[in-house]
């Protein structure tokens, strides 16, 4: 499906990998999902991808039809009860991600700041910018260095 560059993008992050089997259920649930969400009795042009066996990323371009609160409040309720489904948390915006080689880490708050202050994580570690808000954005810049972020006003 080809999206616009001005699709609207949330992403959430598991604090964990998802196993073979939960990556098949997952696939099902946010098809199943993304075919059917409305907004206002509209149909969406909705897709998702899961990256890295860790990211849920949905999309929506609204060029023709704008995600409303009810269909993004749809969209928080799936993701809650995968949450329960699946026993991880979705939600945690200070459980930070970052690639090591070709292997993607996540660590709470306080770990990470002390990953950067002992040099384990530096300025060109990428990160996962989870607040980009396009699809154009994520493209872009949702892996991107360290310095590059929103976390180095935090960790730099």
């Amino acid at each position: 499906m080809e999206l616009s560059q001005e699709s609207k993008v949330w992403i959430y992050q598991s604090d964990r990998e998802f196993t073979e089997a939960e990556l098949q259920q997952l696939t099902a649930l946010l098809t199943d999902f993304t075919s059917s969400w409305t907004a206002h009795n509209q149909e969406l042009k909705a897709s998702f991808k899961i990256a890295y066996n860790r990211f849920i990323i949905l999309l929506v371009d609204e060029t023709l039809t704008g995600a409303s609160g009810c269909s993004i409040d749809k969209s928080v309720r799936l993701m809650k009860d995968i949450e329960q489904e699946f026993g991880i948390n979705l939600f945690d915006r200070f459980n930070i991600a970052w690639k090591e080689e070709d292997m993607v880490k996540t660590a709470d708050r306080a770990t990470f700041e002390n990953l950067v202050k002992n040099n384990s994580i530096h300025a060109q570690t990428t990160v996962f910018n989870n607040l980009v808000k396009t699809l154009g954005e994520f493209e872009a810049s949702w892996e991107t260095p360290l310095e590059n972020s929103w976390h180095a006003r935090f960790f730099l």
